[in-house]
């Protein structure tokens, strides 16, 4: 069976071939910190993430209006916002997590394949606070650079960094690298299947020190926040289930308000 991940950096790299990360025009920043917004928040830590499609849903919503959406996810409470710009399988664009910085004021994560400092640059152009990195893509040999010296890029760039693991050794790994966020992906990147006890697994009997711990994919309901909370999570990136809804804003408030 053919991992999903293995498609999405051969993708990656064809569109850093095709110039898509270098014709950003830069815009006013807002620098603000996601890791604290996480740490000050009193309510549930819900970072919503606009996505217009996904490989494993197809597509999520027709028409995706970034602005209105943004502002939406901030007055119901979100502590941050999660943008894809991944252009293929995701359907997403730089241009909206433009949009959405010059729509809110919350810390905005830039959701990508990152392989290349080249889109630190973009990033940083279009208003990120945050980017993903993706623990596998860097054992798997697809980065030319190791993991510490793009973390050492991002953090260079005012961009907070949070890695992406999808099981114990590289969440062991994580703890001791620079990322300012650990996330916890609960798919399975070969089967693209979802398991939330992939949290459970991974924090049970472990000390994630000092390290901010993101729970990714799979919340559907408050209920699957509430049980990745006593898990030891400390935030939540919850997409498709807000996207899905008609009411984004009531949406995000029936998540944040659920602890």
């Amino acid at each position: 069976m053919v991992d999903f991940l293995d498609i999405l950096a051969k993708t990656a790299k064809e569109n850093l071939t095709k110039g898509y990360y270098e014709n950003c025009s830069p815009i006013s920043r807002i620098d603000t910190s996601l890791r604290q917004a996480i740490i000050d928040e009193k309510k549930a830590s819900v970072i919503a993430e606009i996505k217009a499609a996904s490989p494993s849903a197809g597509i999520i919503k027709e028409k995706v209006s970034p602005n209105k959406i943004a502002i939406s996810m901030e007055t119901g409470g979100a502590v941050g916002i999660s943008v894809l710009t991944e252009p293929i399988h995701f359907k997403g664009s730089l241009n909206s997590l433009r949009i959405t910085r010059e729509a809110v004021k919350l810390p905005l994560l830039m959701k990508d394949i990152i392989l290349d400092p080249l889109q630190f640059e973009a990033a940083h152009k279009t208003g990120a606070n945050a980017v993903l990195l993706i623990q596998a893509l860097f054992d798997r040999g697809y980065c030319d650079y190791s993991l510490d010296h793009m973390i050492s890029v991002a953090h260079s760039k005012k961009l907070e960094v949070l890695l992406e693991t999808h099981n114990q050794k590289e969440f062991n790994f994580a703890l001791k690298t620079k990322a300012d966020l650990v996330g916890i992906n609960n798919r399975d990147l070969c089967s693209l299947g979802i398991d939330l006890k992939t949290t459970k697994k991974i924090l049970e009997n472990q000390d994630k020190k000092e390290k901010i711990v993101v729970s990714e994919s799979g919340i559907a309901t408050p209920e699957d926040l509430v049980f990745l909370c006593k898990c030891g999570a400390d935030a939540f990136l919850i997409g498709s289930a807000i996207m899905k809804s008609e009411n984004i804003k009531e949406k995000v408030k029936e998540f944040v308000s659920i602890i």
